[in-house]
């Protein structure tokens, strides 16, 4: 039985001017910007879909989801492949972001409470972020 680790491996994904946290093995590939398919009647944080590895791959923005204005895109914007966890026929979902996701130790001492974010009830994503330390 292997022992629980005090530290996660973890990617610090700079989507526009936020910073979000993300385990290492929910990465599959960071990407050059590509111009995503728009979807018509899309909700604001659903950027589009592009083509990866021959799949149709969702595009997401953070900040959209958070009910915040979309970042422009520069010669630093990047598209970060995430593995998905559930439904989704591709398998993935891609995330806009400004420059390449930063290597980092996560540990207990890392976790800072912060208040629950609110998110306007007129969205129809349902994004929740949450923050939780596990200790032995």
């Amino acid at each position: 039985m292997s022992e629980l680790r005090d530290e996660l491996y973890s990617l610090l994904v700079a989507p526009g001017g936020e910073r979000l946290i993300v385990p290492r093995a929910c990465v599959a590939e960071v990407i050059g910007y590509q111009v995503p398919a728009e979807m018509t009647n899309a909700p604001p944080w659903y950027v589009g879909v592009i083509s990866w590895t021959g799949r149709n791959v969702p595009v997401v923005s953070f900040e959209g989801a958070m009910g915040l204005a979309l970042p422009s895109v520069s010669t630093r914007t990047r598209i970060v492949i995430f593995h998905a966890a559930g439904g989704l026929k591709a398998g993935y979902f891609g995330m806009l972001t400004q420059g390449f996701p930063q290597l980092v130790r996560v540990n207990a001492e890392v976790g800072v409470r912060m208040p629950r974010a609110v998110f306007p009830s007129d969205r129809r994503s349902s994004a929740k972020c949450a923050w939780s330390t596990r200790h032995p």
